[in-house]
């Protein structure tokens, strides 16, 4: 039996957290604890984790995928809530370190410290699509929060029907998020300082 009003019980939730999470990581992230006289050692060894966990989410997706195929639903339930968790907890590291630490630019320098005229032209090439991804992934990470959020309470409410034809929206946009948070990482990582 389908319960609708499960779902519209949560739906003022589903558009208050859609909101306040972009908002407070955009605050968080502009704020450095050593602008607060708090001296805090840099997190850095936070964004192989955190991009380990995007990686984690996206394999996680494509095994909930597989299950619910296969008719376990019970094992597509688990996995779904383990992928949300990840990605809270990718939050959780991706503000921490954001709030310890200068961000990083893409290109800047390299291990020496220098950029010879043909390295800079390589990094300039690179730079546009390095742009291109983390613009779209930073976006669709806004985006996909009410979708991941509206999917899953469809299930809870056992409307199948409605959860299915939104995942098939969801599911890409989460899947690209979370394979474009490890390509973001393994193209800025060799300029972290």
């Amino acid at each position: 039996m389908e319960d609708h009003s499960l779902e519209k019980k949560y739906n003022k939730y589903i558009i208050a957290v859609s909101i306040v999470i972009p908002v407070l990581v955009g605050i968080l992230f502009a704020i450095k604890l050593k602008d607060f006289g708090i001296n805090v050692e840099p997190l850095s060894f936070l964004p192989p984790i955190y991009a380990s966990t995007n990686g984690l989410t996206a394999i996680v997706l494509v095994a909930a995928v597989i299950a619910v195929k296969n008719g376990k639903l019970k094992l597509h339930e688990r996995l779904m809530t383990f992928a949300i968790a990840l990605s809270l907890a990718f939050l959780a590291m991706y503000v921490a370190y954001h709030m310890t630490a200068d961000s990083t630019k893409f290109g800047d320098v390299n291990h020496d410290g220098i950029l010879d005229a043909v390295e800079k032209a390589k990094i300039g090439a690179v730079r546009y699509l390095y742009a291109f991804i983390l613009i779209t992934h930073i976006l669709l990470s806004i985006i996909i929060i009410p979708f991941v959020l509206v999917t899953y309470v469809r299930a809870l409410a056992k409307r199948f029907d409605k959860h299915k034809k939104i995942a098939k929206i969801t599911f890409p946009l989460w899947l690209y998020v979370a394979v474009t948070g490890v390509v973001v990482y393994l193209m800025i990582s060799p300029y972290y300082a």
